[in-house]
C-alpha cells in the first residue's frame, strides 16, 4: 500500500453472483474484506486482506460516492481479526530490527523474512536479493506502513464515528436510505450515548417507511438529552401520523 493519510478501518464489498437462467435462476452473496485508506478529499484506497487478515494484493482507488455506495465498515472483524494480524506483524517487525541493530544478521533475516510473508528458511531466494540489507530496506517500508495501520485508541475511533456519520448524511440525501441506515448503525456502536447520531438514524428510518425503529432511535436521543426538542416535535410528528 502506498502513502496513506488517514486510515478508515475494514470494510466489505458485498459480491452477487448469478447463476442460471429463468426458473433455475440462483443468487448467492460473498464478502470479500477490504482494507481502506483516504487520501485528500475524495480518493479512497481499499486493498483486499489476505489469509492473515492482512492488507495485500490490488489497491482499488475509489470517489466517495463510489465508495460508501459500495462498502459496508465491519467495526467487530477489524478489532478481532485485523488489529490482532497487525499487531502480530509489528512485533516481528520489531523483533527483526532489534536484532538487526545488535549485529545478529541471521536471525534479523529471519525475522524480516517472516514479516514479509517469505519462506524462512530461503529468505533470500524469496527476496530475489542478496543481502540481509535488502530484506532491511523492505522492512524499513512495511514497518513504516504497518505504524500507520495500527490505529484504535480513542481518537481513532471518534474519528470513525464522525465520518460514518458524514457518510450517512450524504447517503440520506441520495435517497439512499439503507445504505445511510447501516452507516448510522456503525457510528452508534463507537458511542451509542451520541443523542444527535439516534436523532439522524431515526430520520433515516423515518424516509424508508419504518416508523418503529425511527420511535425507538427517538427515544434513545430523548433518553440520552432529554431536552433535545426536535426529537420530541419529531416524536410527536410520528405518532401523530400513526393515529390517523
Amino acid at each position: 500500500m502506498s502513502e496513506i493519510s488517514q486510515v478508515l478501518g475494514v470494510f466489505t464489498k458485498n459480491i452477487k453472483d448469478h447463476t442460471g437462467a429463468g426458473a433455475t435462476l440462483q443468487r448467492s452473496e460473498s464478502k470479500t474484506f477490504y482494507y481502506v485508506t483516504r487520501s485528500g478529499v475524495d480518493t479512497y484506497h481499499a486493498q483486499p486482506l489476505n489469509k492473515q487478515n492482512i492488507p495485500s494484493g490490488l489497491v482499488i482507488t475509489l470517489t466517495k460516492k463510489e465508495f460508501i455506495t459500495q462498502f459496508t465498515p465491519e467495526l467487530k472483524y477489524y478489532e478481532k481479526k485485523t488489529l490482532p494480524a497487525l499487531k502480530s506483524l509489528k512485533d516481528k517487525l520489531d523483533k527483526g530490527e532489534k536484532n538487526f541493530m545488535s549485529g545478529n544478521l541471521d536471525e534479523a533475516e529471519q525475522s524480516f523474512a517472516k514479516a514479509l510473508f517469505l519462506d524462512p528458511e530461503n529468505p533470500r531466494a524469496n527476496l530475489g536479493m542478496g543481502s540481509v540489507q535488502c530484506s532491511k530496506n523492505n522492512f524499513d517500508k512495511l514497518s513504516k506502513i504497518i505504524s500507520k495501520l495500527l490505529n484504535n485508541d480513542s481518537v481513532f475511533m471518534e474519528r470513525q464515528r464522525h465520518e460514518f456519520n458524514l457518510f450517512a448524511i450524504s447517503l440520506r440525501k441520495e435517497s439512499l436510505f439503507e445504505e445511510a441506515i447501516t452507516f448510522y448503525n456503525r457510528a452508534i456502536e463507537i458511542n451509542p450515548n451520541d443523542e444527535n447520531l439516534h436523532f439522524n438514524a431515526a430520520r433515516a428510518y423515518f424516509d424508508a417507511g419504518d416508523f418503529d425503529n425511527a420511535l425507538s432511535h427517538l427515544d434513545e436521543a430523548l433518553e440520552v438529552s432529554p431536552e433535545l426538542g426536535v426529537a420530541s416535535m419529531f416524536k410527536k410528528y410520528i405518532i401523530k401520523r400513526l393515529d390517523k
